[in-house]
């Protein structure tokens, strides 16, 4: 087992040349790229990464009974326990966002954090030489994983095996977790500590786990946080963005029964006291992948506390979980993804600890796990692998970056969302995973900024993805009778000028109608007027005086 607590990397120009290179020529491994036809690529890979998946089938004997009395979600992955339906089967996201609305200090620690992240983030990337190349490399590296995924995904397998390490393959949630239990089971595992992961938050693990009388731990400060205060995370970086100091003592003092302090450096303390005991004692951990190289077979993990590192050294048994996304093809990549992960998360040119296991403790090593477990979760990414115009989103690297930069997720905060992944990439990565239906309203909650576009260090176009999926709501007659007829009276009179011309004037006469000072405060559609005046549109258009020759006045 081979860790690394900080590590220094540099990029000159030729290494991003021999990186583009290879992407571009023979591929990430040295291999040279197979070329397939229109017709059979995207089914090749699903097809593929799909069989490799349907292996563990047959390699356990779980029932579904167990499947379902082990966790906390139904048979098609989806959660039992957070999610809030409306009479139609859509997940209630209105009036989570009134709530979050109304909800003054969420507003003004959402709108706090996320503006200096975001300030740190781009003097972190104005630092950073070649930084736009970067991103594009890094880009480029995971669509060729991802177009190659059959490839590099059984190249992992095949070198984390040859190391010790046994890998498990999960169709669903529900399939993660149980097979997450047995290992459990196997073992006689009474306390589990967690690393962070976004991946056992969207399979809800931890629910698993106690269901079958494991004490599950989270040991990463905010998500502990959000444990003992009976919360959940709202952010994919900062799980207590929405929490102050004063929540934060309140549920310190209840639940670990410490001294009441709004310190927050005696507050870490308390945590940490308590932790460095559950550490001792655990016999299980559970941390999820930051990144998976194919011709090592190793995972690396990225913290900033050193948790991460801790669960993976101290305890018997080491379960990571991941995604099958998670995969790059060759240990020289990593550099640029580790790049680009710390500066868009929190503005760092590195996170504290970076730590890459490969294979369980060796006779010769100080430390590390007996067991490692890989367990590789599909849960609907291979039907967004087989569909190439959404096929980018699986990029993503979870850095949080689009969720700082983003309007809307400022002014409601991560829970409005219903969904394990909120802001720009979770209107995207629910609907895609869980089902356009149940959470048509989130690709509808953007203004298309493209903010998000701008700052993602591996170039997913959020925006275009966007209104792809609405225009799928809208073919697949998911949107509203209203909606449909409001677009459709958009495109007809926007397919004529002089139909256009006289919309115009029609607005600015009826909107004048309650005008006072410039601005109206009552429009039919109540929404746009709630929290906000409409200004009138002035005067003569720009148009109309630009034809009456008027040039001079412009």
């Amino acid at each position: 087992m081979l860790t690394v607590g900080r590590v220094n990397v540099s990029i000159d120009n030729r290494v991003l040349r021999e990186n583009e290179d290879a992407v571009a020529g023979e591929g990430s491994c040295g291999l040279r790229r197979r070329r397939s036809s229109r017709h059979n690529g995207a089914d090749r890979i699903q097809a593929r990464a799909t069989a490799i998946v349907y292996q563990e089938k047959a390699r356990t004997a779980l029932t579904q009974a167990q499947d379902n009395q082990a966790t906390g979600i139904d048979g098609h992955g989806r959660s039992l326990l957070n999610e809030k339906a409306t009479s139609d089967g859509r997940i209630a996201f209105m009036p989570g966002v009134r709530q979050a609305l109304a909800d003054a200090p969420l507003q003004r620690a959402v709108s706090l954090a996320t503006l200096k992240k975001t300030d740190v983030r781009n003097a972190s990337f104005a630092r950073l030489k070649h930084a736009e190349d970067i991103r594009t490399l890094a880009a480029r590296i995971k669509q060729h994983t991802l177009d190659h995924l059959d490839r590099y995904l059984e190249q992992f397998v095949a070198n984390v095996e040859r190391l010790g390490g046994v890998v498990h393959f999960a169709e669903t949630g529900a399939d993660a977790n149980a097979i997450i239990c047995r290992i459990a089971r196997d073992n006689g595992s009474r306390l589990c500590v967690k690393a962070k992961s976004m991946t056992t938050e969207e399979t809800h693990l931890n629910a698993a786990l106690e269901k079958i009388g494991v004490q599950t731990v989270e040991t990463d400060l905010g998500e502990f946080i959000v444990q003992i205060d009976h919360d959940r995370p709202s952010h994919i970086v900062t799980p207590i963005i929405h929490k102050d100091r004063f929540t934060v003592a309140r549920a310190m003092h209840r639940e670990l029964g410490v001294p009441y302090t709004e310190d927050p450096t005696e507050l870490t303390q308390h945590a940490r006291t308590y932790l460095r005991d559950i550490f001792r004692r655990a016999d299980l951990g559970v941390t999820g992948v930051n990144f998976a190289i194919a011709d090592t077979g190793t995972i690396c993990l990225c913290t900033n506390e050193g948790n991460g590192r801790l669960c993976t050294t101290r305890p018997k048994v080491h379960v990571a979980l991941m995604g099958i996304e998670k995969v790059i093809p060759k240990f020289t990549d990593l550099p640029v993804f580790l790049k680009m992960l710390a500066r868009s998360s929190t503005g760092q040119p590195l996170t504290v600890y970076t730590s890459l296991i490969t294979g369980p403790r060796k006779p010769h090593d100080p430390d590390g796990p007996e067991q490692l477990h890989v367990v590789i979760l599909d849960a609907g990414r291979t039907g967004i692998l087989s569909q190439e115009e959404y096929r980018e989103v699986l990029r993503c690297i979870r850095c949080g970056a689009c969720l700082n930069g983003c309007p809307v997720y400022r002014k409601i905060g991560g829970h409005a969302y219903q969904s394990t992944y909120p802001g720009p990439i979770g209107k995207l990565v629910t609907p895609l995973l869980k089902g356009l239906e149940p959470y048509a309203d989130l690709p509808q909650a953007s203004s298309l900024c493209g903010v998000c576009r701008e700052v993602c260090p591996v170039r997913i176009d959020i925006p275009e993805i966007l209104v792809k999926l609405r225009r799928d709501e809208v073919d697949r007659k998911i949107v509203g009778p209203l909606h449909r007829l409001a677009f459709q009276l958009a495109a007809w009179t926007f397919a004529a000028p002089w139909r256009y011309r006289l919309a115009q004037r029609m607005m600015r006469f009826f909107l004048g109608l309650h005008a006072a000072d410039g601005y109206t405060s009552s429009l039919p559609l109540k929404s746009a007027t709630r929290v906000r005046d409409v200004a009138v549109p002035p005067g003569p258009s720009f148009r109309s005086r630009w034809v009456a020759g008027l040039k001079d006045d412009v």
